[in-house]
């Protein structure tokens, strides 16, 4: 890949990243078809047990329906696959697994603390374990498609 070409990806990365940082907020404190309706003036809700909603949810799943256990679960893990993908797409030093992998988990703390204390949502060990997994997915689709991309160059240059 030439240089124009690595900048051209960098700053498509970025444009994408803003994106999906507008999408991931509205999502998460607007979008009233998840429930993101309330005004901020309920309770406090949280849950600090490890595997309790994502158990809840496996359990319950035949009486919540299908489309509100894949939202709780596999939506936490998709939601932050793209910021785990995404993120060494833009920047060289982010390409380390230490560092792209704390960075998601403290977006997803970042996320979770918010929605504690304007009652929107709630604060849930099990999303941020979800979350930082979907980061961690990311990061690996990162990292093989960036190991196809190489091996095609390297190819193309024999």
């Amino acid at each position: 890949m030439t240089h124009g070409q690595k900048c051209w990806v960098r700053r498509a990365g970025w444009i994408l990243f803003l994106i999906y940082l507008v999408l991931l907020v509205y999502f998460l404190f607007f979008a009233e078809e998840y429930g993101r309706q309330g005004t901020g003036t309920g309770e406090y809700r949280y849950n600090l047990v490890p595997f309790e909603e994502i158990r809840r949810f496996w359990i319950y799943r035949q009486q919540v329906g299908f489309s509100a256990a894949f939202l709780n679960l596999a939506g936490n893990v998709i939601g932050f696959m793209p910021f785990g993908f995404l993120l060494p797409v833009m920047a060289a030093r982010m390409r380390h697994f230490r560092v792209t992998v704390p960075l998601g988990f403290l977006l997803s703390l970042s996320v979770e603390v918010i929605q504690l204390f304007t009652r929107v949502g709630s604060f849930d060990v099990d999303d941020l374990m979800l979350n930082t997994l979907g980061v961690v997915l990311g990061y690996l689709l990162f990292i093989l498609l960036n190991g196809i991309r190489r091996m095609l160059d390297h190819g193309k240059k024999i």
